[in-house]
């Protein structure tokens, strides 16, 4: 699903293309001795702004698949670390194993007494929109999660009481999962890259002081108010083209 924040760039692009058609439909009346506003120019830029687009949404699709894959396979880990636990608890494990298998388990869980929530702002320069999104204190990322069931794993071979009848519950099949995990985690800092990087340049492109599409639409707007007046039709025509600028 496309964010809101993907879709104002893609507005911003829409409405220059507007204000390019009025400019060029003002014939010979629009002839500003500034370069980097000149129909010319203008168009140029129009042009790359397209392509920055086109290049983000087409790294969209492999990133987006790869999160997806990814939080598939993590989503049935909680529920199975319950089950890891409580099957080590049934043994004749000491209370001590039992413990740190839970102290684990918890961090893998992202369970803690008084959860930390700290609110975030989205960043341009990262794939994900983290608008309104807040991150939490308990070790819930990616790679701590497969560090923790790595953890796991280590003490349930160093438990010789550990010997479920359930397969999905064994250690050799822990260890597949484990690898099935990092290959989905890995698969997506492969694709992030290539997100990240087309969206810095297309911020680049359409927000960079001065020589941005946004900053150039404001001159464009200040040549032709000198040209025709505030008052004027032609201003008018183009004062209320809205453009919104990426904080």
């Amino acid at each position: 699903m496309t964010s809101t924040s993907e879709t104002g760039h893609a507005k911003n692009v829409a409405n220059f293309e507007d204000l390019i058609s009025f400019c060029t439909g003002y014939g010979t009346a629009y002839n500003p001795s500034k370069n980097s506003i000149k129909l010319p120019q203008l168009n140029t830029l129009l042009t790359n702004a397209k392509n920055s687009l086109n290049v983000v949404n087409t790294s969209l699709n492999p990133f987006n698949n790869a999160v997806n894959a990814r939080e598939i396979a993590f989503a049935p880990l909680s529920k199975l670390v319950t089950r890891v636990i409580n099957a080590l608890d049934a043994t004749d494990a000491t209370t001590q194993v039992v413990k740190d298998s839970k102290t684990i388990a918890r961090k893998l869980q992202g369970r803690r007494a008084t959860a930390k929530i700290i609110p975030i702002a989205d960043n341009l320069a990262t794939p994900e929109n983290e608008e309104q999104k807040s991150i939490s204190a308990s070790q819930m990322s990616y790679d701590s999660r497969i560090e923790n069931l790595s953890k796991l794993i280590i003490l349930l071979i160093n438990e010789p009481l550990y010997a479920p009848n359930e397969n999905d519950l064994k250690v050799v099949a822990l260890n597949t999962l484990l690898n099935q995990l990092k290959i989905t985690n890995t698969a997506v800092i492969n694709v992030t890259t290539p997100i990240s990087n087309a969206r810095l340049n297309r911020n680049k492109i359409l927000y960079l002081a001065a020589t941005g599409l946004y900053d150039i639409q404001l001159e464009v707007k200040k040549y032709v108010k000198s040209v025709y007046g505030a008052t004027s039709p032609e201003y008018k025509q183009i004062s209320g083209i809205k453009f919104t600028k990426a904080k």
